[in-house]
């Protein structure tokens, strides 16, 4: 797609939306090209604005049991987070944690205690018996036809396997020599769940551009596993799935978090299209060093906008900018950057990555 020049008639508010976590409402310019294919440009290397996360609807079907366990429900049903303990997909169980509104799988009682036992416990789930027909009804007006609707996907493979075994169980699992090759195992299987799963989405939701699959690595200083151990136990799995959406036609996200320097080669080797890092990660650094294998979502630095001049905030967009969004060298805003999205920010950083993009 060609990039047209920037028009400064495009800063026209056109529309504004509901802003995250009470932030202020967010402006909707006279943009040159829908948000979808914007966020398609930037996929494919040639953007079109900075990538804020406006441009995207996110979707995670009620469907998908592992969604309602995980009281993460974003679709047309508006299904709220439920009490109790919820079972996933496998029958494992959550329980909603109001005060920190997240799931987690009680501790203490693992579903395998070694990961040899899976051969015979684990109880597949029946994709078929799921309400595909139903789930496409009650999303056929929650899916757009102007912006970049992302699927979102629970439990990848090593959160699938602390699901099972609880966090220390499943990390020497990974590197215990007589649970390796169960461990191994088990992800390729998960990975033609997964596929099913996946071919079922795009069956009964086809207007889904991109998939974000979740699979935490790291913690606050420290990725969970060396390199190796990922690249020897998950890497292979992963690049399955992502070989399949591509070959779909889709766009593959990886949700990561925590400390992820050390293995940005493994989640290129594994195939993803793009990854953004939280804070603890050094995203400048990681922009330089691989942001041109991988489109990054690049942090801004943080300010307290009660304490700059509505200037200065534009003087930080710029400068971000002129960073960050290359044409040679394509990023995206990281979403944690948000709270620094201030009408004026948004508004500076619109105009100069367009102006930047557009050369």
């Amino acid at each position: 797609m060609a990039i047209p020049k920037f028009d400064p008639k495009e800063l026209e508010v056109v529309e504004e939306v509901r802003g995250f976590y009470n932030a202020p409402p967010t402006p909707i310019y006279k943009f040159p090209v829908t948000p979808k294919e914007a966020y398609i440009a930037a996929y494919k290397g040639s953007p079109v604005w900075q990538i804020t996360g406006l441009e995207q609807i996110m979707f995670a079907p009620a469907v998908n049991p592992d969604n309602i366990a995980r009281a993460f429900c974003i679709d047309g049903t508006k299904t709220p987070p439920q009490d109790g303990l919820v079972p996933d997909m496998f029958g494992i169980e959550w329980e909603f944690v109001r005060k920190v509104g997240g799931s987690m799988v009680r501790p203490g009682k693992p579903y395998l205690s070694d990961a040899n036992e899976w051969y015979e416990k684990i109880v597949w789930p029946d994709i078929d018996k799921w309400d595909w027909e139903g789930a496409a009804k009650a999303n056929e007006s929650y899916l757009s036809d102007t912006k970049f609707n992302v699927c979102w996907f629970l439990n990848g493979w090593y959160e699938r396997l602390i699901s099972f075994m609880e966090f220390e169980n499943a990390a020497f699992a990974l590197i215990d020599d007589d649970q390796k090759q169960a461990v191994k195992d088990l992800f390729d299987k998960l990975s033609d769940l997964y596929i099913r799963i996946f071919d079922k989405y795009l069956t009964y939701f086809p207007k889904i551009d991109g998939f974000c699959i979740h699979d935490d690595w790291g913690s606050q200083k420290e990725t969970f596993f060396s390199p190796a151990t990922a690249e020897e136990m998950i890497v292979p799995y992963m690049k399955r799935v992502t070989d399949y959406l591509h070959e779909r036609g889709k766009f593959c996200d990886l949700h990561s978090c925590g400390q992820a320097l050390k293995q940005i080669p493994n989640f290129i080797k594994a195939g993803w299209d793009s990854w953004s890092g939280q804070a603890m990660n050094d995203t400048h650094k990681i922009y330089e060093l691989y942001g041109d294998k991988i489109l990054l979502g690049v942090l801004p630095e943080m300010f307290d906008p009660a304490k700059l001049s509505e200037e200065e905030q534009r003087a930080k967009a710029r400068e971000y900018a002129d960073k960050f969004c290359r044409p040679d060298k394509p990023s995206i805003f990281g979403f944690y950057g948000s709270p620094v999205l201030t009408p004026a920010y948004r508004e500076e950083l619109y105009k100069q990555s367009r102006i930047n993009y557009g050369k």
